[in-house]
């Protein structure tokens, strides 16, 4: 499975937001974040979009901190 499960995972665990307030955030069951931190499953690519969104309402760092981590220099035009 890819890099985004993984990143996601770092991020909730240094932030302390907890896979159930992600969920609830995205309005889905905590099994599919569960899936994703444990790399059972990737992300879609606007679902993607829709964790950014939801980290950013949690907290504006983690969504920060989980774009540069998973784009890295692309999210900087770096690349």
């Amino acid at each position: 499975m890819g890099k985004a499960g993984r990143v996601l995972k770092q991020v909730l665990e240094t932030y302390e937001i907890s896979q159930y307030s992600l969920a609830a955030t995205l309005g889905i069951e905590r099994t599919n974040v569960y899936r994703w931190v444990h790399e059972l499953r990737d992300p879609t690519s606007e679902t993607l979009v829709e964790i950014v969104k939801a980290l950013r309402s949690l907290s504006p760092e983690a969504a920060q901190t989980f774009v540069q981590r998973y784009l890295g220099d692309v999210a900087q035009g770096l690349d």
